[in-house]
This record gives C-alpha cells, structure tokens and sequence, in this order.
C-alpha cells in the first residue's frame, strides 16, 4: 500500500523567499514492519530534493551520498541525521527521496542498495518503482528562517511501506512518508504491564475518530492492517513503547497483542488524547484478558 501523508505547518511569508540562506537539518525514523523473521531494511539514498514554495525540484547539492541506513535501528525516536544542508530563506512545499533501487534485468539482480536481511542469514533485494528516477515525495510544508535552522524528520514508516509481491515473491518498497518540524512535534509514551510471555506487543496512533474495527481486520494482498494509523510502536522487552514525532492533535491509541500463532488481537483502546508541540504525554496500559468491546 502506498500513501503520501500531507502534515502542514506554519509557513513564512512568500515575499521573503530567496532573500537569504538558513538551514534544514534533516533527521531519519521509522516505525516497526510486520514481516516476520526481518532484522534488517537498508536503504542506499542517493539524493534528496526539495520544492520551494511551489517551484521546480531542485537537489541539496551539499547531501553526502549515497548514504545507507537501516532503517529497522530508527524506532521509537530513534533518529540518523541525514545532513545539515543550506537553503534559501522561505516555505518549502514539498522533499522528494531519490533511492538505489535494486534492478532486475533477464534476471540478474544489479544495484542492490536497498535491501532486506532475515534471521537465517539470508538476503534478500529491494526493488524500489520509481525510486532512482523520480524518487518519492514526503510532501509537508515547513519554513527555513533567514540566518537560522529548521530540524525536520522524515518518517519512513516501513509497516506500511514493505510488500512481497505475490506472484514474483519480490520484496517492494513503496514509501510512507511523514515530514515532521521537529519543535512543533510532541509524542505519546509509556509503558504495558501484564503481557503474556511468547507474545509480542504493538502500538497504534490514530487520529482521533479515525479508528475503526475494520482497521484490525486481515488484509487484502499487498496491504497492511491497522492502515488509517499515524505511526506505530513495537513495545520493547521491559513493556516501553513510544509514539514518537507526533504533530499536535487529538489522537486515540490501541494497544495490540500478536500471538505466538500470529494472530492480532486488539487488547486497549484509549481516545482523547491531546498531543502538545515538544511534551511527551504518559500513557501506561495494564493489560487483562478480555479484548476491547
């Protein structure tokens, strides 16, 4: 499944585009992927575009690539910072991702700069469409001050970007992108209490009313479940999770089992959580055995 998230922010007066320099300082995440067996998802990027306000795309000619990160390490606020990079004063209206995407031809694999790595040992390639071409967008405003610095996170959320294509078995990646103002971001943090041993947890963030059933249920081929949700969290081994770059809002969070057989099951739901630009709201679960109504 692929989807472009649209996060606005405070925009600076146009008039003062291009009347000096400032600096986007750009940061690297991720959120937790379902495949299982997956230790590792590296992705070789190439170079980084942006839009300012509206106009052509043009290169940050001071990115030093290719850079390649894996992207798994990035969780619950962990974060690679992927360059300091100057730029003209004004609203930047868009960023685009330009990849080293696996390529197969008469089927000889050539470039494998994206990548996935499994528990046994073994590897697998990444075929990324369009990526080294076009590259992919993670379109989302935020202002470059004149003299001063803008930190921006680009949220790679691989749960929803990972597919195995059916027929061909071929890993893609079709990135869902978030594009954060790092001072304007808040996050949803806390810990879950009574998990059952051989089961694994995750977090879900919703926007508020969003949530549905249907997000739990099993999912068409190349999709994913809980697909409405902002971000996800995996729970670590002492029951800590974090929500993390989350833009100010009203959210709602669900708590989720997977079995040792691998069933989802849901197990909490709390709503009416506000999230506030640079506060971490503390939210524990103590879980039982009964499931959500």
């Amino acid at each position: 499944m692929f989807a472009i998230i649209l996060i606005s922010f405070a925009a600076c007066n146009q008039d003062d585009d291009m009347e000096g320099k400032g600096t986007v300082s750009m940061q690297i995440t991720d959120a937790p992927i379902d495949e299982a067996g997956v230790i590792g998802v590296f992705v070789t990027f190439t170079g980084i575009e942006y839009q300012l306000s509206g106009g052509s795309w043009e290169e940050f000619t001071d990115f030093e690539g290719p850079l390649t990160v894996n992207l798994l390490e990035l969780q619950n606020g962990e974060t690679e910072l992927m360059g300091d990079f100057s730029a003209y004063a004004g609203n930047y209206t868009g960023l685009r991702f330009l990849l080293d995407a696996a390529v197969q031809n008469q089927g000889e694999v050539s470039n494998p700069g994206c990548y996935i790595t499994f528990e046994d040992g073994s590897e697998e390639p990444l075929f990324v469409p369009s990526g080294g071409q076009t590259g992919y967008k993670a379109i989302g405003e935020f202002a470059v001050p004149v003299n001063g610095t803008i930190g921006v996170t680009a949220d790679f959320d691989l749960r929803k970007s990972v597919t195995k294509a059916g027929a061909s078995g071929k890993y893609l990646l079709n990135p869902t992108i978030r594009v954060i103002v790092n001072d304007q971001a808040g996050d949803i943090q806390g810990q879950i209490e009574n998990r059952v041993e051989g089961s694994t947890y995750v977090v879900y963030a919703y926007e508020q009313g969003t949530y549905s059933e249907e997000e739990a249920a099993e999912p068409s081929e190349g999709e994913n479940r809980f697909p409405n949700a902002v971000t996800s969290a995996a729970v670590d081994a002492e029951g800590n999770y974090v929500l993390a770059f989350l833009s100010p809002g009203d959210y709602e969070v669900i708590v989720v089992e997977v079995t040792a057989e691998g069933e989802n099951v849901v197990k909490e739901q709390e709503s009416g959580i506000t999230v506030t630009s640079k506060v971490s709201f503390e939210l524990d679960f103590s879980l039982d055995l009964g499931l959500v109504d």
